[in-house]
Parts: C-alpha cells; sequence; structure tokens
C-alpha cells in the first residue's frame, strides 16, 4: 500500500522531511497514517529501501522511526515477511510518544497541556476542597520551601504539591491524568526548577505564585485560583525564556500597506 500523502506540518514543500528530528518526524508522519487509518491493520510497510526514498531520509533514520512506532505497538514483525500494522485494540491506554522526553521544546508541549488543566483544576480544588485537604496543600508547600533549603531540586515536592490540588478537586480522573503525566512532568520541572534556582528572584516568584495559588483554594474563591494557577504556568513560561533556556517565538506581524493620501490632504 502506498503511504497517504503526509500533513503539511510534517514535510517541506517538496514532500520530503526537514533536517531535524528526522526520525521523530518520520514516526509521527507513519503513526499518523496509522491512526487515520490511511494505513489499515495487516498493510505491510513498504521496505526500508522505498522508505527512505519516498521520504527523503537514509535507511537509519527509516528504522530508527519504525522502532519507535513498534515501541508503541503500532507495528509488528513477521519473520520473513516484513513490517506489518498491527490490529489496535477497542480501548487504547493513554500515552505519549516517548521523544517527548528528548528535548526541551518537546517537554514545553507537556507544559502547554498542563496548562490547559491546571487552571480548571485549582477552580474545582477552591469549590471542593476539604480542610484536611487545605491543611495537606500547606504542608505541601512547607515541603518543597524545606528542600530549597536544603539545596535539592524540590521536584518531588513541587509535583506532590500540583497532585495534592488535583486531588482537592474532588474528580480521582484528574489524580490519575497528573500521575501519568509525572513521568513527562518530572523531566520538565527539573528544567525549569534548576533555571530558577540560579536566581532569588526567580525562586521568591515562584514561591508567591504557589501561595496565591493556595490562598484562592482556602478562600473558596474559584476564579482567583484559575487566574492564579494560569498566570504561575504563564510565568514559568516566561522565567524560561528570560534564563535563556528557550527562545520567545518570533511573531509575524503582516505589514501595513501605507495609506495613500486623500484628495483632501493634498
Amino acid at each position: 500500500m502506498a503511504l497517504a500523502n503526509p500533513p503539511a506540518s510534517l514535510s517541506s514543500t517538496d514532500g520530503k522531511l526537514m533536517s531535524e528530528s528526522l526520525s521523530d518526524r518520520l514516526a509521527a508522519r507513519l503513526a499518523a497514517q496509522i491512526e487515520s487509518g490511511a494505513l489499515q491493520p495487516g498493510d505491510r510497510l513498504p521496505t526500508e529501501a522505498k522508505l527512505a526514498l519516498l521520504h527523503g531520509v537514509s535507511r537509519s533514520v527509516v528504522r530508527e522511526a519504525v522502532h519507535r512506532i513498534k515501541s508503541r505497538g503500532l507495528l509488528l514483525s513477521r519473520q520473513g515477511s516484513g513490517v506489518f500494522v498491527a490490529a489496535q485494540p477497542l480501548h487504547r491506554a493513554l500515552e505519549f510518544d516517548p521523544a517527548v522526553l528528548g528535548s526541551v521544546s518537546n517537554l514545553l508541549q507537556v507544559l502547554e497541556v498542563r496548562r490547559v488543566m491546571e487552571g480548571e483544576i485549582a477552580a474545582l480544588a477552591a469549590e471542593r476542597a476539604t480542610r484536611t485537604q487545605i491543611t495537606a496543600l500547606r504542608r505541601a508547600l512547607q515541603a518543597i520551601d524545606a528542600a530549597s533549603a536544603r539545596g535539592e531540586d524540590g521536584v518531588a515536592e513541587d509535583l506532590a504539591f500540583h497532585l495534592a490540588i488535583a486531588e482537592a478537586s474532588g474528580n480521582p480522573q484528574f489524580s490519575q491524568l497528573l500521575g501519568f503525566l509525572g513521568q513527562y512532568l518530572r523531566e520538565g520541572m527539573r528544567i525549569t526548577r534548576a533555571n530558577e534556582a540560579r536566581r532569588a528572584d526567580f525562586m521568591e516568584a515562584v514561591r508567591h505564585e504557589h501561595h496565591a495559588v493556595l490562598d484562592a483554594i482556602a478562600a473558596r474563591d474559584a476564579p482567583a485560583a484559575r487566574r492564579a494557577a494560569n498566570l504561575h504556568m504563564d510565568r514559568g513560561r516566561l522565567r524560561l525564556e528570560r534564563g535563556g533556556v528557550i527562545t520567545r517565538p518570533v511573531s509575524k506581524i503582516p505589514r501595513r500597506r501605507p495609506t495613500q493620501p486623500t484628495e483632501s490632504s493634498k
């Protein structure tokens, strides 16, 4: 079966893959074709040589991409026959591509997912948290401060604080989802907290933001809790930019055409 045309975001103008993260891009392209049904269960993949020629990459890139997809259970090898699309279960487990741990830019994608969730979780916690849970949140913040005072990165304590907010939301699905994301969030938190530890003003800002979230939850102010959680995420990204860990994307602002003088202005 011939491969379907790839999504435009994964290819250059001539259909060949861009030079960066080739195996990741090819894996994403093939996985998208499998998940969309362009490649059906039982279909045989073209040979390494054909895939390399079709996508303008080396055979080693093809091998790495196929390996990535196999690790997700989307492909299987048959001795002497080739590589085939595997049958997909009716209910698939939630998963992220392991490649997300490979770079800061990919980790930022996970942090964007977290940004969408954190505000609503905090708002629900403000509406539903018990006194015992609010006390647990205060202890979680004290644990972060204690870890910092010991010279530790405080990643486990930071994650525990956010998990405690999820538990206080009263929805166990949030706790499970954050628990799953934890394997990815830990690496992102190591990067952010290492960046923040270099500057006292960064550390103090984080501490203030955490307390603002907790204070809003304790006050039963859902809108304030949502704002505080979102602000914490937004400022965390800004600190990464100011620390030189990431660069701000360049905004493409269309040029305004000069206005033509009217008859009355001549």
